[in-house]
Order: C-alpha cells, then structure tokens, then sequence
C-alpha cells in the first residue's frame, strides 16, 4: 500500500495590532541599505502595506503566548510603520497583516536569513517595461522616479531600452547579452542598423559596448566637432537634424546622424558672418572656409592694424580699477587667512582690467580697401579672422622715374651734375673734354665697391652685436616684409609651408607659432626703411627672441620621396638632442588620424607591440583596419610610442628604435657615419658607412660654405 504524501499546511495570518509588535533582535539585518525608513514610510503612506510581516509570538516562561508578537523577517517594514506612528499619521492599535509563526521547526535567525537571502532584485527589462507601462498610464519622468525613489536619470536610461530593437531585447531577456551591451545599442533608434551591428559583433571576438558604439556611430559626426559647435545644436535639430545620445556614458553632447544638414547650414552662417564682417570693415575681399591649409598665405603682404586708444571715460575706469585691484592685492598678500570672497573680487577685478586692455585693431582705410580676410572655424569651433591680406594684383603700383632722353637721372658718386656722351656736339665734346665730369667706369665701380665690401666684412666680423643685428635685419626682412629685400646681406632665410598635411593649423605647436607672429607683426614698424633704426634700439632680450622665431621658420626636416635630405634630417636630431626636444615632450601622441589609419594593419600590430606587448597585438589582430587603428588608439594611450620618422637615435626600443651608442672618435680613428646619425629608414642609400675623421672634418667645413 502506497504511503500517503503529507500535505503542506502554511502558517496562518492575521491581523494583529500595531501596538502589540515588537522588533526582534534576531533579524540578521543590521547595516542599512537600500530605500531609506524615511522613503519607505512615504510609500507605505501611499500605497499601503504590500507584503505582511513576518513574527513569532512572545512566550511566558511557562510557554503560553502573552498577546504581543516579535518581528524577526520584516524589520524595515516595521520601523517605517513606527515612523508613520510617531508622526501621528498612523494610529498605534492599527491591524497589521502579519503571517504568525508558530512551532520551532526553524529559527527566527534562520527566517529573516532566508527572507533576505533568497529575494531577487527585479530585471532591469522588467524595470524598464514596469516604468513604460507606467508612462503610458499618463505619469512623467519625474513623478516615476519620485515614487520610486530613484533618479530622474535612471527612469530616463531605463525607457532608453525602448530604443532596442525587440529582437535584441529577447536576446537580453535569455542571457545572451549583457545589461552594458544593450545600452550601448540604444544611442540610436534604428533597429535595423542595431541588428547588423549585432550580427556582425557576433562573429568577432570584439563585443565590448565602446566597440558596438563606435560602429553605431562611425558614420555620424561629434557634438565637439568645430561644425557642430559653431552652428549649435538647437539650431541643427531645428533644422531637421537628430541627434544620438548615450544617457549611459559619458558622450560629450552625442553625435549628430545627418552630416549634410550640419555642412549645409554651417556654409549659411559662415557666408553670412563673413558678408557682415565685409559690410562692416569695408574689405575688398573675404574668402571662407571651414579651415584653411597651414601656411595658405604666401604671396601675400600682411599688414597689421592699430590698437584704439582707450577714451577719456575708459581711462579713468581703468584706473580706478587697477588701484582698486592693487590695493585689495596687497591688502590680501599680507593677510594670514584665506578669503573665498577675496579671490572671487580679485578675479572679477582682474577679467575687468583685462577686458578694457582687449581693445579692437583699427586698420588703415587705404589698406583695408585693397586688402582681405580669411574667415574659419577654430579648433573650438569659434570664428577664426585672419584681417589683412594684399594680394599681389592689388599692391599699389610704385611710382618709376623714367631719365629723360639726355640722360638724366644717371648716378653719380661725385654728387655732381652727369654730363653724357649724347649732351654736346661731338666738336664741343672734344673740345671741352677735359673740363666735364664724366660718369665713372662701371669697372672702377665694381672695384672701389668691391674694396668697401671686403673692408666692411672684416669691420663688421669684429663687431658681433652689430653682425646679429646685421643678420635679424635680414631674417626680419624676410619674414615680416614680403618686399624686403634691403640688405647688404645675402643671406637667405626659406619657411617651407607643408600645406599638404591636413589639420596643422589646429596643432598647438602651430598656434603658439601664429601668435608670436601676430604679436611681432604688431610690435615691427610698417616701413622695412625704418627697420633697422628699431632693431638698434631694441633691448638685447627682445632682439634674441625675434632672431630665435625667424630662424625657428627656417628650419626643415621633412623627408619627401622625392628628397630624403639625409644630413638635413641628422642635423635636426642634433638640434633637437641639444635643445632637449623630444616628441614625446611635446605632447604628440598616435591615432588614427595622423598614424595608425595611415599604415598597414601589419604596421599598426607592429606599433602595439612595441608599445603594450604580444598580448595587447593579440586582441586586435582579427580586426579589419579602420577598426583596428582605432582600437590600436585606445591601447596606446599615454604608452610614449613614437614612429620611426619622429625618434631620436637615442630613443629606446619601448617607445622607438633600439638605441644606438655613439661611437667614439679618436685621434685618426674612424666613425661608422652617417648611419650611426640616422634612422635605418634614410640609410638604404648610403653606400660607404666608413668615414676618417678628416673626411668628417672637411665636410663639415663645406656644409658650412653652403
């Protein structure tokens, strides 16, 4: 016979007063977390009670029950219903339903550790599907995450899920993606491109979310974007525009889907800001673009405006405000306790002084209307002016002084009246030959000058202040003064301008260089006739500067295919080692942009490797290129790699080639040169790498004639 199963019987409930409870310390909770009692109590008020306590009846010590009840599993509940008590919204002999215990086959520790333990936090899809049902019933973001004491933030990124495709959703709801993935799908609403990105992760190794945003967003253009900035995004939405937000990440303002809206209506606002600037100023030409190459002005002369002296009103402000701000300075420097409020004054002072400085740059009218402007978008996406611009066509046509047909105007080194063949009958002329003042022989000329020359050489090598400011004459000259060319000097000063490599301009190396310019622009006279009497009154600091930004134009270690300037580029590591100049130190870093997009996929695993080892190559290498440059970016942040065309022989192999010693020469010894002073990449011409040191000696004294 069949024994019979025993069927379960569950422990009754009932309602039991309020008063007649008790917290048992037997609950296993002790550290606060989750919803404050405050919150809870707000909730309980609202909704009422949802789930029953959970208590044991208080035994005599005779083992009869006493009419009051300890709460082992369901403590919080409990202190959010003594809270609502005390504050007389809740009276103190309320029922409450409570499930009551009795018997010991478990103890009250063993209950509130189970209660607890086995709860389960709800599915984020779950949360997020409870909150969408919830707004469709006509609640708001707001309110959702007030009654459920969360965040607006977390409501906002919970219906964000909505924006997931259904399929992708199922995927989650099965395990088979996680919570990061499926937030990374939803900066964008396209569900078709949501499934291709999936199905195209899901044969790779790579499903990190970054990776998954990346290809949602490759075709898109950032809110940083010089564009994007410029134009703003309220005006681009407006438009017609739309915009991918991550509420998950930090996205930098998001990326924006339609690239030709944006172009289209950054062109509008150029044109128009550029037409109100022409209208204003009076220039005769404005040329616009979103960026121009660096160094896209040769040809043209650059003239260079006025400060406007400040009025009578704005004088007086700016010295009141320059005493002020002296005194409260001083005042503070001596005081022993720091003031917020101090240097709060002292900052609104300063941006004060510093706008009334900031004044505008008058041009001269005649200039203005036969010169121009460039019009750009900063790296920031402010409006970039570049003011006055003469194209060659545009240059005044200088007066000429044509000699008459007697020949005047012929030079004399006398001083005196020139007489010529052609001013007297040939009877006269033989007759009162020996009076006249003919002009000198062009040979004697060449000869006297040629003396002078020579002597004013040997002066001016025994006066060394005055050959530098000989030699920054001429370098100012070339520089500053696209027709200068008044020189005794012959020395020429070349800047090569590498307009074909995009995005130089932007470089902050190219800035600081622009603005040296700008402010010696400002500073130099508008007359190259009157330069040499400013150079000679200028200050020896002021002069080494000036020479040091000409010279620094000059220089060139570019590696063309067609010129691989072998001891141009030996010389710049030597000038580089001597300054202590590294690119590294400068702040250059690879991307994708300006190396790791440009080169193989061997080239970019090799890069990896040097950088962050074998293992960090690894996690790349199944990638296709564009995808691999990017991810080989991010690995090799902050890892100091240099490309071989940007090392020093110095460099170690981490971050560039394998050193190289320098080799010793010795008196009559030789020097393995030029490859000791080279990259391998610039030695595969060089036939002869053995050099004696009178060799070395010579060339150098000719690559000094040159």
């Amino acid at each position: 016979m069949a024994k019979a199963i025993q069927k379960i019987t569950l422990n009754r409930s009932e309602d039991i007063a309020f008063d007649k409870l008790v917290l048992s310390q037997k609950n296993v909770r002790n550290i606060k977390t989750g919803v404050s009692i405050e919150d809870l109590a707000e909730d309980i008020a609202r909704r009422k009670l949802l789930q029953s306590l959970s208590v044991r009846p208080v035994l005599a010590e005779g083992g009869e029950e006493t009419g009051t009840y300890e709460v082992p599993a369901g403590g919080r509940r409990f202190r959010a219903l003594e809270l609502l008590v005390k504050q007389k919204r809740m009276a103190k002999d309320e029922p409450i339903p409570c499930v009551v215990k009795r018997g010991d086959e478990t103890s009250a520790e063993e209950d509130s550790l189970a209660e607890n333990v086995q709860r389960v936090s709800l599915h984020p899809l779950d949360q997020f599907r409870a909150f969408q049902t919830l707004r469709e019933q006509g609640l708001g973001e707001e309110e959702i995450a007030a009654r459920f004491f969360v965040s607006v933030a977390t409501v906002r990124q919970r219906l964000r899920l909505a924006s997931v495709s259904p399929r992708l959703l199922d995927f989650y709801a099965e395990d088979e993606m996680k919570l990061e993935q499926i937030m990374a799908f939803s900066i964008t609403n396209d569900h078709v491109r949501q499934e291709q990105v999936w199905d195209t992760i899901s044969r790779s190794h790579s499903r990190e979310p970054y990776y998954i945003r990346r290809l949602l967003t490759e075709t898109a253009i950032r809110a940083s974007d010089r564009r994007a900035v410029y134009v703003g995004i309220d005006v681009y939405e407006a438009a017609g525009g739309v915009v991918m937000r991550d509420l998950f990440e930090q996205d930098q303002g998001g990326w924006l889907q339609d690239p030709a809206v944006l172009e289209q209506l950054a062109l509008e606002k150029l044109k128009v800001d550029a037409d109100a600037i022409q209208e204003a100023e009076g220039w005769k030409w404005i040329e616009v673009a979103f960026d121009f190459p660096y160094g896209h002005t040769p040809g043209l002369r650059r003239f260079y405006g006025e400060q406007a002296e400040m009025t009578e009103e704005e004088l007086a402000r700016y010295d009141a405000t320059r005493a002020e701000y002296d005194k409260l300075d001083g005042d503070y420097a001596a005081a022993s306790e720091h003031s917020e409020a101090t240097e709060q004054k002292l900052e609104e002072l300063g941006a004060e002084l510093d706008r009334l400085n900031d004044r505008p740059y008058v041009f001269d009218a005649e200039e203005v209307a036969r010169g121009g402007v460039f019009v750009s978008l900063g790296a920031g996406g402010e409006l970039k002016i570049e003011r006055g611009f003469v194209r060659p066509e545009d240059e005044q046509q200088a007066e000429v002084d044509t000699p008459d047909a007697d020949g005047a105007g012929s030079v004399d080194f006398d001083g005196g009246p020139l007489v010529t063949d052609g001013s007297a009958s040939s009877g006269d002329q033989l007759e009162d030959e020996d009076e006249m003042i003919k002009p000198l022989p062009d040979r004697l000329v060449l000869d006297l000058t040629a003396v002078r020359t020579i002597a004013l050489r040997n002066a001016l090598a025994n006066d060394p202040v005055m050959a530098f400011i000989a030699v920054l004459h001429a370098f100012v000259l070339k520089t500053f003064y696209l027709y200068g060319s008044d020189s005794c000097l012959e020395v020429t000063l070349q800047s090569a301008k590498f307009s074909q490599t995009d995005g130089l301009g932007d470089t902050v190396w190219a800035k600081e260089i622009d603005q040296r310019q700008e402010a010696w622009g400002q500073d130099l006279p508008k007359d190259p006739n009157e330069l040499w009497a400013f150079l000679i009154a200028l200050d020896e600091v002021s002069r080494q500067a000036l020479f040091a930004h000409c010279a620094s134009l000059a220089v060139n270690a570019v590696i063309e295919p067609w010129n691989k300037r072998t001891r141009a580029v030996a010389h710049a590591d030597q000038l580089a080692r001597s300054i202590g100049f590294g690119m590294v130190e400068a702040g250059w870093t690879p991307t994708a942009n300006n190396y790791l997009g440009r080169v193989t996929k061997a080239r970019i695993l090799q890069a990896v490797r040097e950088a962050k080892g074998d293992q960090s190559a690894e996690l790349i290498g199944h990638l296709k290129k564009a995808d691999m440059a990017r991810e080989a970016e991010r690995l090799m942040t902050d890892s100091d790699w240099l490309p071989e065309p940007l090392r020093l022989v110095t460099d170690s192999a981490s971050v560039g080639p394998a050193t190289v010693e320098a080799g010793e020469i010795a008196d009559g010894g030789t020097v393995d040169a030029p490859a000791r002073d080279l990259p391998a990449f610039l030695t595969d011409d060089i036939d002869d790498v053995s050099t004696s040191t009178d060799e070395i000696g010579e060339r150098q004294h000719l690559d000094a004639a040159e």
